[in-house]
């Protein structure tokens, strides 16, 4: 810990925890969870947090205690012993690190959809929705970005985090504002079969399947950087309830959104018909709403990548520990 600077204060670990939780998922959580559950899948993503939350508040209380780079993996150490602790903490930063690489696959993937002619090169880069070699190249510099943004200071992170993640809250709050005036369908939470057209079982099924609890573990993030935090006692604990409050109040939003902008005729066979290849870009472009369309597409290569600097921070803390 004695090489650690404690440069990072309340807004910039909560920046950090959001940025984690508000990543790829938000592009087509709310289509998978549709699927699913129908209109109940809202209830799915409160379900999601308040579980998390749960779980979250004693690695809160924890960080405030013990405010230690990679807190995620001393914690079971402390608490099982050495051997326990250490196949906890190598399951752990396997499970995170590999969210790295999965972030940089999906800003290529949602690159690959840019509809723009001076664009057009952008459409190799996968094949059958695996990355071809031109693909996996702009990958590999995606990850090479990610390392950079860490090595040159904490500082630059902070701040580059701060500034991706305040654009990707208000991006969603512009697409589901636009989305709601342009063409929101009050009638899609009933018809179908009713809010819960597969049964209140779906709505726990969407809670591990759609991608929700994948979303929400990024409330670690703030934890694992509390070896950096100026004031630990005060900013661990409001980072990490707060960022998976406000991230999950913007997945609820749009959720509803989501469901309300999709045309009726759509869902006449069912919630689990819907097709997207980009949800709310092509809801947007549905609504003649071209603009928006646009944004989403840039969003959609920006949201992923934040994230995944994100948790490039997280994982070389947590390999420190």
């Amino acid at each position: 810990m004695s090489n650690m600077h404690r440069k990072m204060g309340t807004f910039a670990l909560t920046m950090t925890g959001i940025g984690s939780i508000i990543g790829s998922g938000w592009l087509f959580g709310a289509w998978k969870a549709a699927q699913i559950a129908g209109p109940a899948a809202i209830f799915s993503w409160i379900i999601g947090m308040v579980v998390i939350l749960f779980i979250a508040l004693s690695y809160a209380e924890l960080g405030a205690m013990f405010p230690e780079a990679g807190g995620m993996v001393k914690y079971p150490q402390y608490s099982h012993g050495s051997f326990i602790g250490f196949l906890a903490a190598w399951a752990n930063w396997i499970s995170i690190a590999s969210t790295i690489t999965v972030e940089a696959i999906a800003s290529v993937q949602y690159m690959s959809t840019w509809p723009w002619e001076w664009a057009s090169w952008s459409h190799s880069l996968v094949d059958n929705n695996i990355l071809t070699t031109k693909g996996l190249f702009i990958a590999s510099l995606l990850l090479l970005f990610y390392f950079f943004v860490n090595y040159w200071t904490v500082n630059l992170f902070a701040k580059a985090n701060s500034f991706i993640t305040i654009f990707k809250l208000i991006v969603p709050g512009v697409m589901a504002g636009s989305l709601f005036f342009a063409g929101f369908h009050g009638g899609n939470f009933t018809s179908s079969q009713g809010i819960a057209p597969y049964g209140w079982a779906s709505v726990l099924t969407a809670v591990a399947t759609s991608g929700i609890v994948f979303a929400f573990n990024g409330f670690q993030s703030p934890v694992n950087m509390a070896g950096e935090a100026k004031s630990p006692n005060k900013s661990i604990p409001i980072a990490v309830i707060g960022s998976i409050l406000i991230a999950g109040f913007i997945y609820v939003i749009l959720q509803v959104v989501f469901i309300g902008a999709v045309d009726p005729s759509m869902i006449v066979n069912g919630w689990s018909h819907l097709n997207f290849n980009s949800p709310f870009a092509d809801l947007a472009i549905a609504l003649s709403l071209n603009w928006l369309a646009i944004v989403l597409y840039v969003d959609a290569f920006v949201s992923p990548s934040g994230t995944g600097a994100t948790y490039t921070a997280t994982t070389s803390r947590m390999l420190y520990g």
